[in-house]
């Protein structure tokens, strides 16, 4: 299986399986930027080398405060860690919930964290009518349950907001209730600003509400790992506690502060590219047969055509060279289901065309993974 870690992006492992350089994939199963990171960032980590033999800042001071002025927060409300992972995992030790809520499908770290410092975990799932999210309602019940609930906002691995109104109803609920909320917006910074639905601006009314982000995603650095937390000042700190010193290195803290620093012509371009191409993906996987629900974010679910399973196509594919997410294991979505990132025009029209090649060609017995690239 590709996915031998529980993620996408591993390279090293499809080499093994498939054969060929590891660097040689074109990799539709990791969720990054297409357009690199910005220029400006490459620059600074090869003219910072000499400074690995410094000990980066324990408090995060220079990185907090651009993003302070960035996010229009004060940055005791900030917490930076070394990816969205860790922020969860900081979460987690902050609040040590007994009991921990997910909507799934969704990303695999939530359940994964949770009841790896000792939470249970207790679900409810998303419809295929409604893009695979999960009803009001039910979330709230869920709420009510728990100590910690996890949201995707956009999810992943289906792309899809909640409404303001949604969120709102959600973090007045956690509030009544005594739950923490941790609404995970990963990918948020994909969608155009005013398509964005964020409980941001309205956070100071929501001490039990937080937002998890990530910079490796839309910045294209998950090499050297950077998120950060947007928490009640109190809450915050109680995370921060938790961190272990200098958990995020001196380069990720530089290339945090040149991201910030990137200007709006890098987020405007990354922006119009992702909705470009993934309308011209959509209907190019539509056309193939697959089902596919309208995300918003940079990537794609996708239901195969029947008989198709995920896993003879993921095998099939990487033996070409192309490496797509499978999703037969995430709860709540089918053997058929794969996940594939929105990349430029020339790469997605490869997998297109190579997708095509194999649905037409019919399904097959694969007697190994190993396979010629």
């Amino acid at each position: 299986m590709l996915e031998k870690y529980g993620h996408g992006g591993d390279v090293l492992t499809a080499a093994e399986l498939y054969g060929g350089e590891s660097g040689a994939f074109l990799d539709f199963s990791a969720n990054i930027n297409p357009l690199g990171p910005p220029p400006a960032v490459l620059e600074m980590l090869q003219n910072a080398l000499p400074a690995v033999i410094a000990y980066p800042d324990p408090g995060h001071r220079r990185l907090k405060a651009l993003l302070s002025e960035n996010l229009g927060t004060d940055s005791s409300w900030l917490t930076v860690a070394n990816g969205a992972a860790e922020s969860m995992a900081l979460l987690l030790l902050a609040i040590a919930p007994r009991t921990v809520g997910i909507v799934e499908p969704c990303f695999s770290e939530y359940r994964q964290l949770s009841e790896q410092f000792g939470a249970q975990v207790l679900s409810v799932q998303g419809t295929r009518e409604w893009s695979f999210r999960a009803g009001v309602e039910e979330i709230s019940g869920l709420l009510e349950k728990v100590e910690l609930l996890f949201l995707g906002q956009p999810n992943n691995p289906n792309g899809v907001q909640y409404s303001l109104d949604e969120l709102r109803v959600l973090a007045q609920k956690a509030e009544s209730y005594g739950t923490y909320l941790a609404v995970d917006e990963a990918f948020i910074d994909f969608i155009p600003q005013v398509q964005r639905n964020s409980l941001l601006p309205e956070l100071l009314h929501y001490r039990h509400t937080v937002l998890v982000r990530s910079m490796t995603k839309f910045y294209a650095i998950p090499g050297l790992r950077l998120g950060f937390t947007i928490a009640h000042p109190e809450l915050a700190a109680a995370m921060t506690g938790k961190q272990v010193t200098w958990s995020v290195n001196g380069l990720a803290l530089l290339a945090g502060e040149a991201c910030l620093r990137s200007g709006e012509d890098y987020e405007q371009r990354t922006r119009e590219l992702i909705i470009t191409e993934r309308a011209l993906l959509r209907q190019g996987l539509q056309q193939l047969g697959c089902d596919v629900p309208p995300g918003e974010a940079n990537f794609l679910l996708c239901g195969l055509p029947a008989p198709w399973r995920a896993a003879e196509l993921q095998t099939r594919l990487g033996r070409s060279g192309i490496l797509v997410r499978n999703c037969a294991m995430y709860p709540g979505l089918g053997p058929e289901h794969i996940r594939v990132a929105v990349k430029g025009r020339e790469d997605c029209t490869s997998l297109l065309r190579q997708m095509g090649k194999i649905l037409a060609a019919g399904p097959e017995v694969v007697s190994s993974a190993r396979g010629r690239y």
